[in-house]
């Protein structure tokens, strides 16, 4: 029975400091949003960076896939996406030792990561990876 007063007195205090909001219920926020919003704007900036380098925009692209990874992307996957991309950039900048790096961290996150097959065969970063992957 005191288990029942405790749960009824909870639900009790709930109510209470509910109705002592003030303010429209728009103004209410999650006060757990600040922990995921963080991982919505890296996924934003992943895929504006991703977007980019399509493009051909590699400065911008640069710029947003590392800015994915400042933010902090939760998913490995996403990190290694972002890495392989700034690799990508940095082997058709003709900066071997960056674009090696950067295929060594995407490695670290995913050491059986493996480029696509369309991306596989390409003159420049085809052999690039290989060789990071040799070295694993």
């Amino acid at each position: 029975m005191n288990s029942a007063r405790i749960v009824l007195a909870m639900a009790a205090i709930v109510v209470l400091v509910a109705g002592c909001a003030t303010g429209p219920a728009s103004e209410i926020t999650n006060p757990f949003a600040a922990l995921f919003q963080g991982n919505d704007k890296a996924e934003q900036a992943l895929s504006a960076g991703i977007k980019q380098f399509e493009e051909g925009d590699y400065a911008d692209a640069t710029k947003s896939l590392q800015s994915a990874l400042d933010l902090g992307m939760s998913r490995a996957s996403d990190r290694t996406k972002a890495h392989k991309y700034l690799a990508f950039i940095h082997c058709v900048s003709g900066r071997q030792r960056p674009c090696q790096d950067e295929f060594r961290k995407a490695l670290e996150i995913n050491p059986s990561m493996e480029l696509d097959p369309s991306e596989t065969g390409h003159p420049i970063w085809g052999p690039e990876f290989r060789s990071a992957k040799a070295r694993k």
